[in-house]
């Protein structure tokens, strides 16, 4: 239930850096590993937004996770690295939750636990 929450506040900064891309003129959003500023902004709706909504509904948990866990690295030790513990520490949090679900994986109530597994057989057994 929690990670419902936090992930549907950063679906709502998703929204937010959405219409910041879909807004007519140059953009201005943070460059901080060189790919171009609507290149990172593209990136970071996709994170945000789709595998935030994604990660709500449990599905594709680990792989989903992944970019989030990228974009959150990204934020604590490149954006705001020189700005100390108070300023990464929501980012941190982010950061821990999503490394947290990448070893765990999706919860009970999940779509991922609704998609039936094929039994994997070892050494003839």
């Amino acid at each position: 239930m929690n990670v419902i929450v936090l992930c549907g506040v950063l679906v709502s900064h998703g929204c937010l850096n959405y219409k910041l891309l879909m807004q007519p003129g140059p953009i201005k959003f943070a460059d901080p590993i060189g790919l171009g500023e609507n290149t990172t902004l593209v990136i970071a709706v996709i994170a945000e937004l789709l595998c935030s909504a994604l990660l709500i509904i449990g599905f594709a948990t680990r792989l989903v996770v992944l970019p989030l866990i990228a974009t959150m690295a990204v934020a604590v030790f490149i954006v705001h690295g020189h700005e100390g513990l108070e300023a990464q520490e929501l980012a941190i949090l982010y950061l821990l939750v999503y490394v947290f679900l990448l070893v765990t994986g999706s919860g009970k109530y999940s779509v991922d636990r609704l998609i039936p597994r094929k039994k994997r057989y070892f050494f003839g057994s």
